[in-house]
């Protein structure tokens, strides 16, 4: 006789929802700026003719992650929404659910990393992984290595969250002062043997002590074995527990989570005044990449930018008959013309006798014949005129570089460019001087 009952259904519950985090990029400007009324937005800069977003992505999904929060601007949503639902992502990440949230901000006012948490906080119902757009993980470093060494935490001595700090060797060419400063190491102190983070400097510190650290005796006798660095950049990735959001919910005045919750949350983990107040012992984990072991960046400022496309040019996309270089699809270049340990888009013209050396051109870039470029970054859709030189320079989507103009070291943008009095048949002279003019003040 058949036996038709029906066997239950086991309900699988979600052990982490991985939260990414697409804010403005105001440090990427003028690349992140619109381009008419259509922004441009950070997490689908490219870097190596691949989204930005697509790194994260493809980092959570390989850890086996099937559920993503993704959270950006609100006026972002039409032009992420468009690329996660296109074939080419929806089939790169089949397996991962992307629940797109917007957070009404503005370009001038961003809402830190707290603030956006709190916010959010009915969404998240698990433990959770909390992972920048921009961070560019090395295949030396798989998410599931901070997942495991988070639930051995948990599981031992109630660690409520594990972060993650990289080593960076700097490239030794360096970027213009006009572009910005490359992100700066943050001085923190951890315990190797537990891997606990015992503290991190904040900003407050830093002006308080600028030359010094201030250690209390009981993270040093209760840890006497505490190393210190100065070498080290968060790469803002956090695996968190739940009730971190609870305590998140208590401090409603931080707003950066580095800055100001994290060097807070360690002083709970040996001030015991403080344990006693919030009735809770904590820790905090902590994994440390070292630059040996592969290359991680977080592509939070124009030098990194710059570097990574650099870096991460896959095997696949090096063009032929062009050394270290990556050449996008439907992309023509002109005879004559040279390119070298550059990354170049999508539907780019490239005229004749042109010379591009260590440049990242965004989608749609035209330049015209003779003209040169060294270490700039071009935003989708610029035209640079015919023999025109550009010397480090970064541009807004859409400028455009007249015929032999020759600039350096700027940040070219819109604005600049249209502000610019038009040349006239009488006055062409005059007109050529006053915009060599504007260029240099900008």
């Amino acid at each position: 006789m058949m036996n038709f009952d029906v066997t239950p259904v086991e309900v699988v519950t979600r052990e982490f929802v991985a939260v990414i985090l697409a804010g403005f990029g105001n440090e990427l400007l003028p690349l992140t700026g619109e381009h008419g009324d259509v922004p441009c937005p950070k997490a689908l800069l490219p870097i190596s003719n691949k989204p930005m977003l697509d790194y994260p992505l493809s980092w959570v999904e390989q850890s086996g992650i099937k559920d993503v929060l993704l959270i950006c601007p609100s006026s972002h949503r039409p032009a992420i929404s468009h690329y996660i639902h296109s074939q080419s992502s929806s089939a790169s990440f089949s397996s991962v659910h992307i629940d797109l949230q917007t957070f009404d901000e503005s370009q001038e006012l961003s809402a830190g990393t707290c603030s956006v948490l709190r916010h959010f906080a009915n969404r998240i119902k698990e433990d959770f992984i909390l992972i920048p757009c921009d961070f560019i993980p090395p295949p030396s470093l798989p998410l599931s290595k901070l997942l495991n060494k988070f639930r051995t935490d948990t599981m031992s001595d109630g660690s409520i969250v594990t972060s993650c700090w990289y080593e960076h060797s700097l490239d030794k060419q360096t970027t213009p002062d006009e572009w910005g400063s490359p992100a700066k190491p943050t001085p923190i102190v951890w315990d190797h043997l537990s891997g606990t983070l015992l503290y991190v400097d904040s900003p407050h510190e830093a002006v308080k002590n600028s030359d010094e650290l201030e250690l209390r005796m009981t993270l040093l006798s209760r840890y006497p074995q505490a190393k210190l660095s100065s070498r080290l950049l968060d790469s803002h990735v956090y695996v968190c527990k739940r009730a971190m959001l609870d305590l998140l919910a208590q401090k409603t005045r931080f707003d950066s989570l580095r800055e100001d919750f994290f060097p807070w949350l360690c002083k709970l983990q040996y001030q015991s005044t403080k344990q006693e107040k919030y009735a809770t012992t904590i820790r905090i984990g902590i994994i440390i990449h070292r630059a040996d072991d592969g290359f991680a960046i977080r592509v939070n400022n124009l030098p990194a930018y710059l570097e990574a496309n650099r870096h991460i040019i896959t095997e696949n996309e090096i063009h032929q008959f062009v050394a270290d270089t990556s050449i996008g699809d439907f992309t023509r270049v002109e005879e004559k013309s040279t390119i070298k340990k550059s990354t170049i888009g999508k539907h780019c013209v490239i005229g004749k006798m042109v010379k591009i050396v260590g440049c990242v051109l965004l989608d749609h870039c035209v330049i015209s014949d003779g003209a040169k470029l060294d270490g700039c970054i071009l935003g989708n859709s610029t035209t640079v005129g015919s023999k025109a030189e550009l010397t480090r320079c970064v541009t807004q989507a859409g400028y455009e570089v007249k015929d032999n103009e020759s600039v350096r070291h700027e940040k070219l943008d819109i604005s600049d460019w249209a502000a610019q009095p038009e040349d006239s048949e009488g006055d062409i002279e005059d007109s050529t001087g006053e915009e060599g003019s504007d260029e240099d003040e900008d």
